[in-house]
Order: C-alpha cells, then sequence, then structure tokens
C-alpha cells in the first residue's frame, strides 16, 4: 500500500519587532561598551527602553507597547551573565502581552534577543508599569511616574545627518543602526531593588531597528 509523507511544517515566527529604542547609562560620551571596551569608571548604570510600533511575539500582539531594561554591569558588557537587571514591562499590555515581551526578552524565544539575554546573570524582578516612551523631531523621552525620567537627543554631522555607530562588537539593535546620541538628563530611583542615580549631559543611544526571529 503507498504512504504519503507529510509535508514538513513550515517555520514559525517566534518574533518580529518593529519600533524605536532609547538608551542612556552612566558612561561619557560616546559609551565605550558598545565597541567591547570597559565602561566609564569601570561599571555600567543605564536604561535601556524598546518601543514596538509593530510588533508580534509567539503569535501575540504587542503593537504599542513598551518595555524597559534596568541595567547595571559591573564588569565589561560583553561578560556573559555578569549583568544584573530590573524589567519594566508596560502596564497598558494584558497579561498574555506583558508574558510574551518577558520571555522574549529573557531569552526563552531564542534568537538575538536570546544572545543579548546570555549577558544576564541576574533578572532581579519584574514590574509593570505605566511608560511613555516618545521620539519627536529625533528628541527622546522617557517617562514611568515616579522612577524613570530621561531625555536625549542624537548628534548630527556638518550636514544635519544624525551620526550613526554601525558594525559594532556590541548592540542592544543587532542588524540596526544605532544613533549617537547625549542624555540631557537620566533620573532613575528605585528603592526597592536600592537602584538610585541622577545623571546629566551623558551617553544615549538612539534606534529605529527591526528584530525578527524565525524559530
Amino acid at each position: 500500500m503507498a504512504t504519503t509523507k507529510e509535508a514538513p511544517q513550515s517555520a514559525k515566527v517566534a518574533y518580529l519587532l518593529e519600533g524605536t529604542l532609547l538608551e542612556a547609562c552612566s558612561c561619557e560620551v560616546i559609551c565605550p561598551c558598545w565597541v567591547g571596551e570597559d565602561a566609564d569608571g569601570g561599571e555600567c548604570y543605564g536604561i535601556v527602553a524598546y518601543n514596538f510600533s509593530k510588533g508580534l511575539i509567539d503569535g501575540i500582539d504587542v503593537s504599542g507597547l513598551s518595555l524597559i531594561n534596568v541595567n547595571h554591569i559591573p564588569a565589561n558588557i560583553l561578560t556573559p551573565g555578569s549583568w544584573e537587571v530590573v524589567m519594566l514591562v508596560d502596564a497598558a499590555g494584558t497579561e498574555q502581552q506583558r508574558d510574551a515581551i518577558v520571555r522574549a526578552f529573557t531569552g526563552q524565544l531564542g534568537g538575538p534577543l536570546a544572545d543579548l539575554a546570555g549577558l544576564v546573570g541576574k533578572l532581579r524582578g519584574i514590574e509593570a508599569v505605566p511608560i511613555d516612551h516618545e521620539t519627536v523631531g529625533g528628541r527622546g523621552v522617557l517617562k514611568v511616574p515616579g522612577i524613570l525620567d530621561a531625555e536625549m537627543a542624537p548628534k548630527v554631522g556638518p550636514e544635519g545627518r544624525t551620526t550613526t555607530l554601525r558594525d559594532s562588537i556590541f548592540s542592544t539593535v543587532p542588524g540596526s543602526p544605532a544613533y549617537v546620541a547625549k542624555a540631557s538628563r537620566n533620573r532613575l530611583t528605585l528603592p526597592k531593588y536600592e537602584m538610585h542615580w541622577d545623571y546629566e549631559d551623558r551617553n544615549a543611544i538612539q534606534s529605529d531597528y527591526r528584530m525578527e526571529h524565525v524559530g
């Protein structure tokens, strides 16, 4: 009796994310972490914030939501398992949406986000908070009431074009150019995790990114 083989299942998109990145840290401009050197002062305190203008994670639409990782990097940024992170997930999302974002950014779905998650040694906590993530005329504004207030703007060349960083050894937006920027303010208070800082005119990075991983 003749038999037929089952057609292989088509690959599934684990995540497809497009949006803007706002990043600010304790390093001077330009942050040495992006080229794999030790942070200014030997350690780095900063925030890495993603807004998803379009987002699909494991079949769940997360468009319009945001995520912020609050990081302490006590050694070279490329040291596996060295980062300590508090994850702030957009309270505007449903529990299902927030769970999908956490699974992707903790590396559970593989791809470039898993590579980034491999640098984290301790996830100190996950908090659902209201996040205001805006980019207007090149200026980035990031606010979490009672927790975070940051504002930044990219550097530009003599002809007004945004200064970009490409092909660096490290990136929080793999495959997309980063815009070298400066944060006029970067203030954070998370007493529950004993994390406090207030920086002015320090390093910032902005980006328009697209990340896709087919599992």
